[in-house]
């Protein structure tokens, strides 16, 4: 607001919705800054959104060709303070309406995680509310509850963003199982990094999304990564490698390469990968519902091809509307609500977890 760099978006669902609190309902703030956006939300009941202020630091990490995580947390401590003001006076609300503090704690940037811990901390503790810490990956799959407001566990979830890849089975509100997870790259890393090896910059994602729809998908044959024995399993490291020899190899022959046919056989390689894991998991586990969730299920490929596959056997397809995708803090106000009416409850003592387990 003060600062001409940062960027503010109100994330908020379209729909108009009186935030004047009735008997009964739970009212939660939430905050979320595990990677390079500064985000609060205030979530009713887990479901409705009455406000949810993103502030983007994009164009600054764009010059470095990727998220400095320094400059990322100095940016969170600016920006911190403002956005949670916005998202209490979008929502018209007061912290005397709030019912609890909801803040990512990991996994993420430990600098950036401290920043939003701190706050959450520091607000629960001033207004004596209770505070919940809330794991980053089950925020991402509880975006679906908000735009998808007849969806209930048991379900099946692809959870797939710049820093995680994993299969998991959503057994309740709060309880999840991993039977699937990355051995090594994340999808939307892969992305990041195949966009930059071709001259695409960073963030990746959705320019090769763009651009593959100008090329060939079938054009380059590069590898489909699996994991022996973990059937579920993914490794995105082997085609990444594979990508950036095919461009030196080029390269080295004086040969010209065809951006556009690299990003579509690069972004077919990934998706089919991600679709036959998930739908057999499916299928072995027996549920006929599922979802995604992340960055990467906004690309527009994967969101085609799994709803096909999901068509082909009978399954119900669920995805967020993009801007849920990404980090924002919605989504750890949905699943922030949940662990609340579970009887979730942290102490002062939370801290950040960069590499916090999900299980």
């Amino acid at each position: 607001m003060t600062d001409s760099n940062i960027s503010f978006i109100n994330a908020a669902e379209k729909t108009n919705i009186n935030s004047k609190k009735n008997t009964g309902d739970v009212y939660v703030l939430a905050v979320e800054s595990s990677c390079d956006e500064t985000s609060a939300a205030v979530v009713r009941n887990g479901r409705d959104v009455l406000s949810n202020i993103i502030a983007s630091q994009i164009d600054i990490h764009k010059i470095y060709g990727g998220v400095v995580p320094e400059i990322a947390s100095r940016k969170h401590i600016e920006c911190i303070n403002p956005v949670i003001e916005e998202a209490l006076r979008k929502a018209a609300v007061t912290l005397s309406d709030i019912d609890a503090i909801c803040v990512t704690y990991g996994p993420g940037l430990v600098g950036s995680l401290l920043v939003g811990v701190s706050a959450a901390k520091a607000i629960a503790f001033a207004e004596d509310k209770p505070l919940i810490g809330v794991h980053h990956i089950g925020g991402h799959i509880s975006a679906n509850y908000i735009c998808h407001k007849e969806l209930e566990p048991p379900f099946m979830c692809l959870v797939v963003s710049g820093g995680h890849t994993n299969i998991v089975e959503v057994e309740n509100y709060g309880k999840y199982k991993v039977i699937g997870r990355t051995r090594d790259d994340a999808a939307g890393e892969a992305f990041d990094k195949v966009a930059r090896t071709i001259g695409l910059g960073y963030p990746g994602g959705a320019k090769i999304d763009a651009l593959s729809k100008e090329g060939d998908e079938e054009k380059i044959a590069f590898p489909r990564g699996h994991i022996e024995g973990f059937p579920y399993d993914f490794s995105f490291s082997g085609i990444k490698s594979s990508v950036l020899n095919y461009v030196n190899g080029c390269n080295m022959k004086g040969e010209e390469y065809n951006r556009a046919d690299i990003a579509a056989s690069f972004q077919k390689a990934v998706v089919d990968v991600l679709v036959e894991h998930t739908i057999s998991a499916a299928k072995e586990y027996g549920y006929t519902k599922i979802a995604m969730a992340g960055g990467v299920a906004c690309n527009t490929s994967l969101r085609k091809e799994m709803q096909e596959a999901c068509g082909e056997a009978g399954f119900k397809l669920y995805y967020p509307e993009a801007v849920l995708c990404t980090d924002n803090a919605a989504m750890i106000g949905a699943a922030g609500y949940y662990e609340y009416i579970n009887g979730v409850r942290h102490g002062y003592d939370l801290n950040a977890v960069a590499n916090l387990k999900f299980e």
